[in-house]
């Protein structure tokens, strides 16, 4: 795990952040309806914070295992610049986002729960848990959030690049 500087200065040189969803933009719960739907709890300063993101000039995107209408909704509401749902080998998605922006791993954070995320998340310049993760998540971060998933982590890592990008 890096120290608070380590950290810092990873995030002055992040150019996008792509993220988990359930269990990292949301609580991880989901709600089940009767009809067969299915609800996803969002926290809207997470949502904020992705926006804010985007204003900064990042690629923001949302890479996740499962496929479910609330998350794309979710993500084209924020307009997100990546939107990938089913995803069963989420370090190959990134791969093709980042050599169809050219980018490269160093520059990008990944947030994550669980233990699929890893793969992107050790790869990853700045590779993030989110505080209720997994433990074997958290031990294979470089950085872990304060917050839980769904419960403003997001924003708290946002947050952290932001402010390091102004410090530049």
């Amino acid at each position: 795990m890096l120290d608070r500087e380590e950290a810092r200065a990873r995030a002055a040189t992040i150019q996008a952040i792509l993220l988990d969803v359930d269990g990292t933009l949301t609580d991880g719960g989901i709600y089940f309806f009767e009809d067969g739907r299915q609800a996803l709890r969002f926290h809207v300063r997470d949502g904020m914070g992705l926006v804010a993101a985007r204003r900064a000039g990042l690629v923001v995107g949302i890479v996740s295992g499962r496929d479910v209408p609330a998350a794309r909704r979710r993500a084209e509401d924020l307009k997100l610049d990546e939107i990938h749902l089913g995803i069963s080998d989420k370090k190959a998605a990134v791969e093709e986002i980042l050599a169809r922006r050219g980018l490269a791993w160093e520059q990008v954070c990944f947030i994550g729960d669980d233990v699929m995320d890893l793969p992107p998340m050790t790869a990853a310049g700045l590779g993030v848990a989110v505080a209720d993760a997994h433990p074997e998540v958290q031990a294979g971060a470089d950085w872990v959030a304060r917050r839980g998933g769904g419960h403003g982590a997001v924003r708290e890592i946002i947050d952290l690049i932001l402010a390091a990008r102004a410090r530049r």
